[in-house]
């Protein structure tokens, strides 16, 4: 019995050590934060590549993923976007922000998805996905 719970206690623990990372990202402060993220996801992917990435903006969070978007340098954060987009990130739009703020959602960039609420969506990666929070 103690051989059987030893191996089935080593299983366990090798898949628990395989199991993918996901993270959700969220930001609601606007472009400095953005910047600051960007930066951030880009090192994560750097050290784990196989880290799932999922970027949750509301409030000014959502400001680099309007069309035209700048960072303070005024570089625009679309190449960057879709950077990490083609390395697997997602990136997911608060409606409920751009409803309040009068902002059409053909304005998001197209490698965006708009969600009904960024708050919302942040509970459910972390309650139902598993997902771990990260708040740059």
């Amino acid at each position: 019995m103690k051989r059987f719970l030893f191996l089935i206690s080593g299983l366990l623990a090798c898949t628990l050590s395989m199991a993918q990372i996901k993270v959700v990202y969220h930001l609601s402060e606007g472009i400095p934060q953005a910047s600051r993220a960007i930066g951030n996801i880009r090192n994560h992917l750097n050290a784990d590549p196989t880290a799932k990435i999922v970027v949750v903006t509301h409030g000014l969070g959502i400001d680099f993923l309007l069309d035209g978007a700048t960072n303070q340098m005024d570089q625009p954060f679309a190449g960057s976007v879709s950077d990490l987009v083609g390395k697997g990130v997602e990136f997911r739009v608060c409606n409920n922000t751009l409803v309040s703020r009068k902002i059409p959602a053909e304005k998001v960039q197209m490698e965006a998805k708009v969600v009904p609420s960024g708050v919302a969506e942040v509970a459910k990666l972390q309650a139902k996905e598993g997902f771990v929070y990260l708040r740059p």
